[in-house]
C-alpha cells in the first residue's frame, strides 16, 4: 500500500512542513528548583504566599538545588531511551522582564551537556505506521512569576509564586545535516501525538502532572516550509507558549499557510517569534526571535557542576514503572484488545490501574472489564465505580448468574446510589438469571401460543421475528431469563 505524505497545496505546487517543539513540562516535587518554598503552583493560591526570598532574588540569597527535581529528569531521561550526561552545568539566561526578578533565568545552556542528552519517542506517522521521534535533550531550568494586567485600571503586579517552579524543557531535534524526515515532525496531526506521547510519558512517571489546561505543560512550536521535495531547510518561526493540542494544529496550519503565502509572492519569511490569536486562529509577529548570543548566557557563579553517578542511574532505572507504549503492546498481545481500546485504558496512570485491579491477572476478565471501562464507566465519569465490584459484576455474568441487561440494571441502582455490592444488589432486588430450562420452555409455549399469527411469518421465511419472540418471552420471565437459553429454545421449538 502506498504512503501519503502530508502536503499543503499551494499555487506553485506542494509544500512540505519542518516541525520542532520545545516543551515545557513543570517537574512535580515538593519545593522549587532552587529554593524551599511549595512547588504546589495553583492559579486560587493568593499571590506570592508561596516565594522565598531566593524566588523574590533578594540581595544575598542563594540558590541550592533541589536533588529530587534532578532524579524526575534522569527518569525521563531513562524512559526515552535517552544518554544521561555525568556531568552538566547551570547558566545564567539574561533578559529583563517583571516577572523575573532576577534578571536572569537559571537554566543549562545550549552547546553545553543538559542532564539529558539525546533520546526518542515512539508515536505512529500519517499512515499509521511507527515512528521514531528524536528528542535532542531536556533540561532543566527555573519558571518564572506571572504579570498581572487586570487588577486595576492603571497598574500591573507580579505574582511570584510561580517564580522558581522547576521545568523540564524538552527539545526536538531535527539533523540539518544529515536530514531523515522520518525522525522528525511533519504534520499536525504528528504534532499532537508526539505532544500526547510526552504527557503520557511523564504522567506514567510521575515527573508531572502535564495538563495543558493549568499551564504545567507548555510547548513552544517552531514551523518552516519548503517546495515539495526540496533539500535545503528555509527560516523558521516560533509559536510560544501554546497549551491546547487544537490550537497548536491550528496554529501549525495557518503558520505554514503563512509562509507558504509569503514565499510564492517573492518575499522572504524572517525568524520571528510568534503570538497566536484564539479568536481569530491567526499567528502575528511578536518580536524578532532571540539567538543563544542575545540571552549572553554564563555559567552560574553559584551553583556547582551538577554530578550524576551510576549508581544514582541504576536506583532510578529500577525504580521505572511500565511504560504507556509497553503496556498497550501487552494488552493487545496477552489480552486480545484492539489497538484503539489498549490506547484508551492506558491514556492516564489511574485508568490503567483501575483496568489491571479489576482484572486481577485473569485474561478472560480483559474484555468485558475493557467493554464495560469504554462504556458505561466512561459516559459516566463522575460516578467512582470500585475495580472489584466491576470485577464482581463481570464474573456473576460470565458464570450466568445474571444476564448482561440485568447486570446494567444494577448499575444504573448503584449510579442512583444504591448501596452494595453488585451480588447484594442482585440478591436484594431478586435480580438473580433464570437458568431453569424447564421454567424458560414454558414461557416459550406460552408466548408462542399467543402469537399464532407470528409463528407463521416465521416459519414462512421470516426468521428476523425470532427478536420479537426473544423480547416477549424476557418481558413474560421479568427479564431473568437466560438469553442464550431463550434463543436456543425458541429456535428448537420453532424449526
Amino acid at each position: 500500500m502506498a504512503t501519503q505524505k502530508y502536503t499543503i497545496k499551494g499555487k506553485t505546487g506542494d509544500w512540505e512542513l519542518v516541525i520542532g517543539l520545545e516543551t515545557h513540562v513543570e517537574v512535580h516535587s515538593n519545593s522549587k528548583l532552587f529554593s524551599g518554598a511549595s512547588a504546589d503552583y495553583n492559579p486560587s493560591v493568593p499571590a506570592n504566599t508561596q516565594a522565598s526570598f531566593v524566588d523574590a532574588a533578594m540581595p544575598g540569597m542563594l540558590p541550592a538545588l533541589n536533588r529530587e527535581c534532578v532524579d524526575q529528569a534522569i527518569r525521563f531521561g531513562l524512559a526515552i531511551n535517552a544518554e544521561i550526561s555525568r556531568k552538566s552545568i547551570f547558566a545564567r539566561k539574561q533578559y529583563f522582564y517583571p516577572d523575573l526578578p532576577q534578571g536572569y533565568q537559571i537554566s543549562q545552556p545550549p552547546g553545553k551537556p543538559p542532564v539529558v542528552g539525546r533520546g526518542w519517542l515512539e508515536i505512529t506517522d500519517d499512515n499509521g505506521a511507527p515512528k521514531k521521534i528524536l528528542i535532542e535533550r531536556a533540561h532543566l531550568e527555573q519558571d518564572a512569576g506571572k504579570n498581572k494586567h487586570d487588577m486595576h485600571p492603571s497598574k500591573s503586579f507580579v505574582d511570584l509564586n510561580r517564580s522558581g517552579v522547576a521545568l523540564l524543557e524538552i527539545v526536538t531535534f531535527l539533523d540539518t545535516k544529515n536530514p531523515d524526515e522520518n525522525s522528525y515532525i511533519t504534520s499536525p496531526d504528528e504534532a499532537e501525538k508526539y505532544l500526547r506521547a510526552v504527557q503520557e510519558t511523564v504522567r506514567a512517571l510521575g515527573v508531572s502532572n502535564a495538563n495543558m489546561e493549568e499551564g504545567s505543560m507548555r510547548a513552544d512550536v517552531n514551523v518552516s516550509v519548503r517546495k515539495a521535495g526540496e533539500k535545503e531547510f528555509r527560516t523558521r518561526t516560533e509559536t510560544k507558549n501554546m497549551v491546547s493540542f487544537k490550537f497548536i494544529k491550528n496554529a501549525i496550519e495557518f503558520e505554514a499557510r503563512r509562509q507558504i503565502e509569503i514565499y510564492e509572492s517573492g518575499g522572504t519569511v524572517s525568524q520571528d517569534t510568534m503570538r497566536y490569536d484564539q479568536n481569530s486562529g491567526k499567528t502575528s509577529v511578536q518580536r524578532s526571535k532571540e539567538d543563544a548570543l542575545d540571552y549572553r548566557y554564563f555559567p552560574d557563579p553559584d551553583l556547582l557542576p551538577l554530578v550524576i553517578t551510576d549508581e544514582q542511574i541504576e536506583r532510578i532505572r529500577a525504580s521505572l514503572p511500565e511504560m504507556p507504549g509497553a503496556r498497550r503492546a501487552r494488552y493487545t498481545a496477552d489480552f486480545g484488545l484492539s489497538e484503539y481500546d489498549a490506547a484508551r485504558l492506558t491514556e492516564s496512570v489511574e485508568t490503567s490501574g483501575f483496568f489491571e485491579e479489576a482484572i486481577d491477572g485473569k485474561k478472560e476478565r480483559a474484555k468485558p472489564v475493557a467493554n464495560w471501562m469504554l462504556s458505561e464507566l466512561s459516559a459516566h465519569p463522575e460516578f467512582e465505580m470500585k475495580p472489584g465490584d466491576l470485577r464482581e459484576l463481570v464474573d456473576m455474568i460470565s458464570v450466568g448468574d445474571i444476564s448482561g441487561k440485568i447486570a446494567k440494571d444494577i448499575f444504573i441502582k448503584m449510579l442512583d446510589g444504591e448501596p452494595g455490592a453488585p451480588r447484594e444488589i442482585a440478591e436484594r432486588h431478586n435480580l438473580k438469571q433464570n437458568n431453569d430450562t424447564g421454567a424458560i420452555a414454558a414461557a416459550v409455549d406460552a408466548v408462542l401460543a399467543a402469537n399464532a399469527a407470528q409463528v407463521a411469518e416465521y416459519k414462512s421465511g421470516k426468521t428476523g421475528m425470532l427478536g420479537f419472540f426473544v423480547g416477549q418471552v424476557m418481558k413474560q420471565t421479568g427479564g431473568t431469563a437466560n438469553p442464550a437459553a431463550v434463543n436456543e429454545i425458541l429456535k428448537e421449538k420453532l424449526n
